[in-house]
């Protein structure tokens, strides 16, 4: 049976971080599908196509990675795909009590399910998307936490 994690957020925009997390997971499995997912609820800095065009340009040379979309419950999506693991990266003991509450949940509704944490890197631990933002809306530089391939001159919705 093929290990395949799923790795969700909303990648708005990736992070050295998130590729940090995602090369470290290789060789824990066979496949590890990004999933952007989609939250109607919330309003996004980076257009959706060109989020999803920059994480498969970053991995282009992986052919154990693949990128998709999603709305809906993560958990759903497992079920459909029929992954068993989900893959998550932890900066900080806040990020460990919120996906342990998310995990939990998660293991109820699909018990077959398990969550897997990766600890960020040290030198990421402070790396957010939410901090990439910030730095592009005041007129920053945010290429020093991107990965290469990513091209943050694409105009904002």
């Amino acid at each position: 049976m093929e290990r395949v994690a799923l790795f969700p957020g909303t990648f708005d925009p990736i992070t050295k971080g998130h590729e940090s997390i995602i090369r470290r997971a290789l060789p824990l499995f066979d496949k590890v599908v990004i999933a952007i997912g989609i939250n109607d609820q919330k309003k996004s800095f980076f257009p959706l196509n060109e989020r999803k065009r920059w994480i498969e340009n970053v991995f282009r040379k992986e052919d154990r990675v693949e990128v998709i979309t999603y709305e809906g419950l993560t958990v759903d999506l497992c079920k459909r795909l029929g992954v068993r693991y989900i893959l998550r990266g932890l900066r900080t003991s806040a990020d460990f009590e919120f996906e342990r509450s998310i995990g939990q949940m998660n293991k109820a509704m699909f018990p077959e399910l398990e969550s897997v944490f990766l600890l960020t890197t040290p030198d990421y631990t402070a790396l957010s998307s939410n901090i990439v933002r910030e730095i592009i809306r005041n007129g920053g530089d945010a290429r020093p936490f991107i990965p290469e391939g990513v091209d943050l001159s694409v105009p904002k919705p």
